[in-house]
């Protein structure tokens, strides 16, 4: 094709050795080759060091859980979502390694920990009064779209297919199912994370700035 998208990013510092920045933020070696990676513009040419930081000063008061007991291919996009919406930290339960594909090296910008089990999940998240809530459609589940959702609180979503553990059934504090209408039994895993991050974000997060709508 003649045409394609537009390279995604920048070249190299084009005010060149005159006109060096001197910003401590910023990554020399971005600076010298260029910088194209999935991050907004405000963040171009930054260090991750100093991203990170950034993103610390303003991130949410909700957590996400992924049970990692089958390398989830679901679980690198939960973690994609969970940056895109700045959630407090991620948490793997279960296996330590797990499918990172679909995050897009957005892990890199979280703070992500790994909890051998459910019940170190619960106790982690309890000392810090965070609720854990998880996502399935269970008999007794409560209703997203009319319950109070907790401002401090921990998504915890299980594997594709089966859903959450038996165990972590037994550990969460309550659990929720979204609306379907549909034939399908249930909606994809990363789908139901990326509704139940964004209701939290609709009732609690700052949407004056114009920060909230870039691109």
């Amino acid at each position: 094709m003649p045409h394609g998208p537009a390279e995604v990013g920048v070249g190299p510092w084009p005010g060149g050795d005159a006109d060096w920045p001197e910003d401590p933020r910023l990554d020399p070696e971005l600076l010298r080759h260029g910088d194209r990676r999935n991050v907004v513009d405000r963040y171009r040419y930054w260090s991750m060091e100093a991203i990170v930081a950034d993103l610390d000063t303003r991130r949410h008061d909700f957590h996400v859980a992924i049970e990692n007991w089958q390398h989830d291919f679901n679980i690198g996009t939960i973690v994609r979502t969970a940056n895109a919406f700045l959630a407090a930290e991620v948490h793997i339960v279960g296996n330590r390694r797990w499918n990172k594909r679909g995050a897009m090296v957005t892990d890199r910008y979280q703070h992500v920990r790994h909890h051998a089990t459910p019940d170190d999940l619960a106790a982690y998240l309890h000392e810090r009064d965070v609720r854990l809530l998880g996502i399935d459609n269970l008999p007794g589940s409560d209703h997203l779209e009319t319950m109070a959702m907790p401002r401090r609180v921990c998504f915890l979503f299980g594997q594709e297919g089966p859903g959450l553990s038996e165990r972590a059934r037994e550990v969460v504090d309550g659990t929720f199912s979204i609306a379907q209408f549909g034939s399908t039994r249930s909606i994809n895993a990363s789908a139901a994370g990326a509704i139940a991050m964004h209701s939290w974000i609709r009732q609690y997060a700052d949407l004056s700035g114009e920060e909230a709508w870039r691109g």
